[in-house]
């Protein structure tokens, strides 16, 4: 598995930015949002019960990310039109406010290492990746349980101060100073 320090892998696939056909699906690569710290994060697949409640987080803290100058980034092994039909279908994911990535090839998957070895699938990993597409943050939980997006919020907070934050550091706290 591809960890802290390591570049991100390269990608082109195609992102679902809307439940609407005519203007569902758009593509994306590393470039996409070049100068931006990203937000990646994996699931397992569509029509699950996890998943959904994952993804609906990650978009009610959108604007948090933004304000950040962080790109959400939702990414499975499903292909755009299962990402569509899951849209369509479950009324919190039908105004997502971030792409939905189809990684139907598993080549983002496995370059990160992040397949897993008995489901095939994506296992459930975040990574935030700075401007210059370094990985800065990895998270990664069992294919039965959520993660916390407000932590992941919270570790680019961290991240962003470029200075050492205690546990639990909570944006305005005070960070660490060297001696």
């Amino acid at each position: 598995m591809l960890g802290i320090g390591q570049k991100f892998p390269q990608y082109a696939l195609t992102g679902v930015v809307s439940s609407d056909l005519s203007n569902a699906f758009k593509p994306f690569t590393n470039d996409s949002f070049k100068g931006k710290w990203q937000v990646v994060f994996f699931w397992p697949k569509d029509f699950t019960f996890v998943c959904p409640t994952e993804i609906a987080a990650f978009g009610k803290l959108d604007k948090e990310f933004r304000a950040r100058d962080a790109q959400l980034l939702g990414a499975s092994i499903d292909s755009e039109f299962v990402h569509l039909a899951w849209r369509k279908d479950k009324e919190e994911l039908n105004k997502l406010p971030f792409p939905m990535l189809a990684d139907i090839k598993r080549e983002l998957s496995a370059a990160l290492g992040i397949l897993d070895p008995v489901a095939g699938v994506s296992q459930r990993a975040t990574y935030i990746v700075d401007p210059e597409g370094v990985i800065r943050f990895v998270y990664v939980t069992d294919l039965e349980v959520g993660r916390s997006p407000e932590e992941v919020l919270r570790v680019l907070d961290a991240l962003q101060t470029d200075e050492l934050c205690p546990c639990n550091w909570k944006k305005g706290d005070e960070t660490l100073k060297a001696a």
